[in-house]
């Protein structure tokens, strides 16, 4: 951490955090010009935007089934009655305890979504390698109404490379994220996107791993504009610090610390967060 820099209390130059203390003038001039940064990255971000609804569909031609609260279903079926569909690959694999915490700070953010995603004509939906009991009763545990299903015994998330075999994890890299991924582990996250026509033919248009993810964590966004930022650790695996909603108070400090790696990430997943 940075030693906080000296200051003369209500002087111009530098306060106890190390920022300028400006008067309000000097302010308005700086956030104007910042603005003008703001409003590239925003245009940035639109033209983007219409380029990945530009980009071409894939036809889905497997039959992928899930379990569901409601039995058994297809992928068109997960629409409901609307034509597009966002899924979260959410990881939790069979024989895990609970959830990856990333995977839960992101659907904490879900719930208050639904009403508003189906107004524009999208369902969302999360989905897991763990049979639908386990994930019930994580479901239940921390209080989201989201639907949830289960793709057990399907290779759906194989398909969409968020889940890989003991073969893939023997090669040391993964096929993750468009690119070679140098951490082999079974489950990482992802967000895909589909398109139903009115045939009920199903389309895959996007999807999005990695930090792409990050588009569904509002949390991260409004940290962005507070004066500390999302002040995490310089460590490799910066989500360290989070925990299930349910237990920032009975977490232990040492765990935290444990976790400043993806390879301590991955052996707190084994040792308590999903195993």
């Amino acid at each position: 951490m940075r030693k906080p820099a000296a200051s003369t209390p209500g002087k111009s130059g530098e306060d106890i955090a190390g920022h300028r203390i400006v008067s309000r003038n000097e302010w308005t001039a700086e956030r104007r010009a910042l603005l003008a940064r703001e409003k590239e990255l925003t245009r940035l971000r639109d033209r983007i935007a219409a380029e990945r609804r530009a980009l071409p569909w894939v036809r889905v031609e497997k039959d992928y089934r899930f379990d569901t609260l409601d039995g058994r279903c297809t992928l068109a079926d997960l629409f409901a009655s609307r034509r597009q569909l966002l899924v979260q690959h959410f990881m939790l694999a069979p024989g895990w305890e609970q959830g990856c915490s990333g995977c839960s700070f992101m659907a904490d953010h879900n719930d208050g979504m639904l009403p508003h995603l189906a107004h524009r004509d999208v369902t969302l939906v999360a989905v897991s390698r763990a049979p639908l009991a386990d994930i019930e009763r994580f479901r239940q545990r921390m209080g989201w109404r989201f639907r949830w299903v289960s793709s057990h015994g399907s290779d759906f998330n194989y398909d969409f490379q968020v889940s890989f075999t003991p073969e893939d994890l023997a090669k040391g890299y993964l096929d993750y994220n468009y690119s070679t991924w140098p951490h082999a582990y079974e489950e990482w996250p992802g967000i895909s996107i589909f398109f139903r026509n009115d045939a009920n033919e199903v389309f895959h248009t996007y999807s999005t791993y990695a930090r792409g993810t990050e588009v569904m964590m509002g949390t991260y966004a409004l940290l962005d504009l507070m004066p500390k930022g999302r002040d995490e650790r310089e460590v490799e695996y910066k989500m360290e610090w989070l925990r299930h909603h349910d237990r920032y108070e009975a977490e232990s400090v040492e765990r935290a610390a444990a976790a400043g790696s993806v390879e301590g990430l991955m052996s707190t997943l084994r040792n308590g967060c999903c195993h």
